[in-house]
């Protein structure tokens, strides 16, 4: 196994920095929200990233929060769940119609509206991943397509990258590569092995400088020294810090998988459904995994809907059981993703997602090119990384974390990713005028917090 590079701080958006205290202090100890937060902390079991939770939310609309004070948020974090907006009203009518008439299947009987999700998938896929398994997350979505490589294989070994994230369940740690959930947590899954990811903002292989294709060498020289791993599972496009990998890069794992039986398998859960300018981000490489695990924004924004989608010939495990769920072919959870679904199609959200996260980046890299700190803007569609360089990594992760906290006192919400890199998600549906506002509270956002951090 090779080991991560120094500190592995994927998630930085942590729950007890000193900007987040003084951002309580000024923002919170006064406000409607303390009250609800105090009982909050009261009731639930303290977790770094979650509880004590930063603010309450009262209202939850297109591309903004409401907090308990009555001050909008433009949300471009939205867990990643939000790619037609909150609460888009064809989703909130098909979920309303479907609790009248089936609000819930028993799992020995099928329904209408999962059939019809499970055809739809298939379809978009162009039929190439032509078999589905409902469930209503997308960690169970990890583990089902793990039994299922388990199973077709008769290997039980997997290979993912360090930094990379599918899920905080048990199984879905042990394939996954950030720190912050994997520390203390062990003894994990035998027989997973990590290497570093193509990362061309901080490569670990040594490229120095245009990619090389060290990093495809490495997973191709674990397929051949262990030759029985079940699958590579990894993440198309890394969905935190935003790493495009080459074209080529997937082109060759995908061939190193099939030369030495090993599945692949892609977690699109945070980026499918259009995030990237595609409608799946594997499109971008021109390869198609085994194995398609999806989620968050499936549902809306609203329900819980995940699904794993697999070749048809991989359709093997009838004699066992992958996911066994009790809400598996939820008619509600279906009837929300098919409206999302046709959200996507009708506003034509993939197209829109494409031309503006261009333009959006252009306007962005000019807005913060004089501030002394910007290394680089990069992403795909909506999926946009900000990374700043405040001349050390202590420095950087201080003045990022402090950025944050001044965007969210002008009303700007995302995530901080590896303590130097600002990840902004906005709803698909966005409007460029609320782009446009983003990056004004941004700019400004970044000023202030360099005169905070010395």
């Amino acid at each position: 196994m090779i080991k991560p590079h120094g500190h592995d701080a994927s998630e930085g958006d942590v729950n007890s920095s000193e900007a987040r205290l003084r951002y309580r202090e000024d923002m919170i100890e006064r406000s409607k929200a303390r009250r609800l937060l105090s009982r909050d902390s009261e009731a639930f079991l303290h977790q770094s990233l979650s509880t004590p939770c930063l603010n309450a939310v009262i209202s939850a609309r297109g591309s903004r929060l409401v907090d308990a004070d009555g001050r909008g948020l433009l949300d471009f974090h939205g867990n990643s769940a939000h790619q037609v907006g909150y609460g888009h009203p064809a989703v909130i009518s098909a979920i309303t119609r479907q609790m009248e008439e089936l609000p819930f299947c028993p799992r020995r009987y099928t329904n209408e509206p999962a059939v019809r999700l499970a055809e739809e998938l298939v379809r978009v896929t162009g039929g190439e991943l032509g078999k589905v398994l409902l469930m209503p997350g997308g960690a169970l979505a990890v583990g089902a397509a793990m039994k299922l490589a388990r199973v077709a294989t008769g290997r039980f070994k997997f290979l993912s990258m360090w930094g990379s994230f599918h899920g905080a369940s048990l199984d879905a740690i042990s394939v996954g590569g950030e720190s912050v959930f994997r520390t203390g947590m062990g003894p994990l899954l035998p027989g997973c092995h990590l290497v570093h990811p193509c990362a061309p903002s901080s490569c670990q292989h040594g490229c120095g400088g245009p990619c090389s294709g060290r990093g495809a060498r490495a997973i191709e020289d674990v397929l051949a020294r262990e030759g029985d791993i079940a699958a590579l599972i990894a993440e198309p496009i890394r969905c935190t810090t935003i790493e495009v990998p080459p074209r080529d890069y997937w082109a060759r794992v995908r061939d190193a998988c099939r030369r030495n039986g090993t599945l692949l398998i892609f977690d699109e859960i945070p980026i499918a459904l259009g995030r990237t300018g595609r409608f799946f981000a594997y499109e971008h490489f021109g390869v198609v995994p085994d194995i398609l695990v999806i989620g968050k924004g499936l549902g809306g924004g609203i329900i819980p809907q995940a699904a794993m989608l697999a070749r048809a010939d991989l359709d093997v495990a009838g004699h066992t059981a992958l996911g066994h769920y009790t809400h598996e072919k939820s008619p509600v959870g279906s009837a929300a993703a098919l409206a999302t679904l046709g959200v996507i199609a009708e506003e034509r959200l993939v197209e829109r997602s494409a031309m503006l996260g261009a333009a959006w980046m252009t306007q962005l890299r000019e807005a913060l090119g004089s501030c002394g700190v910007l290394r680089e803007v990069r992403g795909l569609g909506l999926l946009v990384g900000v990374e700043l360089d405040a001349g050390s990594p202590a420095r950087t992760g201080r003045l990022c974390d402090e950025t944050l906290y001044q965007s969210l006192r002008r009303g700007l919400s995302f995530k901080v990713s590896d303590s130097r890199v600002l990840t902004l998600t906005p709803p698909l549906t966005v409007t460029r005028e609320e782009l446009c506002e983003a990056t004004g509270i941004l700019a400004e956002a970044v000023d202030a917090a360099l005169g905070v951090v010395s």
